[in-house]
């Protein structure tokens, strides 16, 4: 169980889409609004961790078109999200950037995240506990629950800090834009590893 749990910890700790846009919804939105899509990233966590221990997300990631819509879908959220981010407290009509992103666009961005399902179906697939099928998957759910939810509030934590640091507006503008830059990394990195494993196939 411990080599499961550091696992997790390893897995869910390193930058993706959700740490990163908790980080940035804390740092741009304040810890209330930050609080209600931590929450919605939970119950999305949980929906594709459901998905895969039921084989359902082999099943449509299995489909090719699936895939690829997917990883469309996925891209152009964290590509809206980074613009929320990074616009926050600007008037933009286009995306509203006043409106913080909420639970729904938690629970959103988990459903159509490809590090969502790949770190499950790691998590799910491999260190076997030793116990009935039943018993195991409830461990592991409550396993991965119990690291997710401390370093998703140690990420919102941190965003938060760095709004209340009084910071000048301008400073707070970069800080906002750096947030938005790192997810676009991640979007560009996922898009890069996509079309690294189809050359590979």
């Amino acid at each position: 169980m411990l080599a499961f749990a550091a696992a997790v910890f390893f897995l869910i700790v390193t930058p993706g889409p959700g740490v990163l846009s908790t980080a940035g919804v804390g740092a741009s939105y304040g810890a209330r609004p930050g609080l209600s899509y931590v929450g919605g990233l939970f119950i999305g966590t949980n929906m594709v961790a459901l998905a895969v221990v039921s084989g359902l997300a082999a099943l449509l990631l299995g489909d090719p078109v699936l895939r690829v819509a997917l990883g469309a879908a996925s891209t152009l959220y964290l590509l809206y999200l980074a613009a929320k981010i990074a616009f926050a407290g600007a008037r933009i009509a286009f995306i509203h950037p006043e409106q913080p992103p909420g639970l729904r666009d938690g629970v959103l961005l988990q459903l159509i995240n490809p590090k969502a399902y790949a770190v499950n179906t790691v998590m799910f697939s491999n260190f076997p506990l030793g116990l009935a099928f039943g018993t195991e998957m409830a461990a592991k759910f409550l396993i991965m629950n119990a690291v997710w939810i401390p370093l998703h509030l140690l990420w919102l934590g941190a965003g938060v800090a760095l709004r209340r640091m009084s910071l000048s507006a301008r400073a707070q503008r970069r800080i906002n834009y750096a947030m938005a830059m790192s997810m676009l990394l991640v979007v560009g990195l996922t898009i890069w590893k996509a079309d690294f494993a189809q050359l590979a196939l």
